[in-house]
């Protein structure tokens, strides 16, 4: 007999770990199954927690490809359901069509969990980190009306949507951020390391040194004195920031700080106004209690400013007065979505209405970040340019004067 240590899914979802004697892995694996119990891993050696550096890498990792996961298996599931295959199997080859190991694993324990007699939607919300609050509802959803094959083709459709305008505002973002970096990065080599060789043959002329020259100087004392001072002063300042923001009333007074900044703000609220549009209207084509909706809605709204106001409106929906009235009363939203949202309640098309309002405010979204960047780009190559014109310029002058007392 020998001491394996495990990992398991209880009946009702949640994770167990601890230590089993059995004679072999595959015993105690029987002997976990025969208490009611999931195996997810038997093993003589404990798994054991990561240790910092590899938590960051593999929260960077899982995060930069798991939404691109769920939309493949969401494709995949949606196709083999529609071609009849039956659900434990259709799940049982999507993991098996998985390329990531991680999440391959994931898909395994789901199953597991499904088999043991579990609902399709609990046994996709023992993942939380992978299936949200909308996805695991409108699974639900769909398994209640026997509509499932066409829920996982409404949110492969979500989910295909939203990475492509999270994807297409990512790429907008990069070329400027990065014109920026480099033309920062250009101003301090030229004041930390280039300016200082003129610096010491303007001293030992014994000139007149031009002001441009000598504002420049004094450019470059301060950042070689002070500007591992300045660095330092900054990375606590940045520290102190990110955990401010961190706080309930931080992260309000920085997503409406964010709303309120020229360009930026109006592409930032269409983004939040087209992400809360695709997810009404693919739970309220489901037939999710439209208050319900509102909450999972606010749960995957990224600004916590507009978040807040789905509170009221869903205050309002609860006292009837439909859900125009009270999303035109918050502010927040644009005057077109409360129209739109007006003529769906008449015709009794909401859902229609809701999907016409995210493929509005999608459009809308990229051109407010076509506008940020067509303004943002000129501006940055502008300033850097006359920063590094000027210190370029003020070398020039320097140059020209040595060579004018030589003569």
């Amino acid at each position: 007999m020998a001491a394996f240590h495990y990992r398991a899914v209880t009946p009702d979802g949640k994770t167990r770990a601890g230590s089993i004697t059995a004679e072999t892995e595959r015993g105690a694996a029987a002997e976990l199954r025969r208490q009611g119990l999931a195996p997810v891993y038997v093993g003589t050696e404990q798994q054991r927690s990561l240790d910092v550096g590899a938590k960051l890498t593999a929260w960077f990792t899982i995060n930069r490809s798991r939404r691109r996961d769920v939309l493949f298996f969401t494709q995949e599931l949606a196709t083999l359901l529609n071609s009849g295959v039956a659900l434990d199997r259709a799940l049982a080859i999507s993991t098996e069509l998985t390329e990531r190991a991680d999440f391959r694993q994931i898909l395994q324990d789901i199953l597991r969990v499904l088999k043991g007699g579990k609902s399709l939607a609990d046994s996709l919300a023992t993942q939380p980190a992978c299936f949200g609050s909308l996805y695991v509802n409108m699974v639900r959803a769909g398994e209640a009306s026997g509509s499932l094959s066409q829920v996982f083709e409404q949110l492969a459709e979500f989910e295909r949507t939203r990475d492509d305008l999270r994807n297409y505002i990512i790429s907008s973002m990069v070329y400027p951020a990065l014109l920026a970096f480099v033309g920062l990065g250009s101003i301090i080599v030229l004041l930390q390391f280039v300016v200082p060789r003129f610096a010491s043959a303007f001293e030992q002329s014994r000139m007149a040194i031009p002001l441009p020259t000598q504002i420049m100087l004094e450019a470059s004392k301060v950042v070689q004195t002070y500007g591992w001072m300045a660095g330092l002063a900054l990375a606590a300042a940045a520290a102190v920031f990110q955990t401010y923001i961190r706080t309930a009333a931080g992260r309000y007074w920085w997503d409406g700080f964010r709303l309120g900044i020229p360009l930026l703000g109006d592409a930032l609220r269409k983004a939040e106004v087209a992400r809360f549009a695709r997810a009404m209207s693919t739970l309220v084509r489901n037939s999710v209690p439209l208050v319900q909706s509102l909450g999972i809605a606010r749960a995957i709204l990224n600004n916590q400013r507009i978040a807040g106001t789905l509170d009221a409106v869903a205050q309002g929906v609860k006292r009837g007065e439909g859900i125009a009235a009270p999303l035109k009363r918050t502010k927040e939203f644009p005057a077109l979505a409360g129209h739109l949202l007006t003529v769906g309640e008449e015709t009794g098309k909401l859902d229609q209405m809701f999907g016409r309002m995210a493929e509005i405010y999608e459009a809308d979204t990229r051109a407010a970040i076509r506008r940020f960047t067509s303004v943002f780009e000129p501006l940055v190559i502008l300033i850097m340019g006359v920063v590094v014109g000027s210190l370029i310029l003020s070398m020039l002058l320097a140059i020209t004067s040595i060579n004018e007392m030589a003569v």
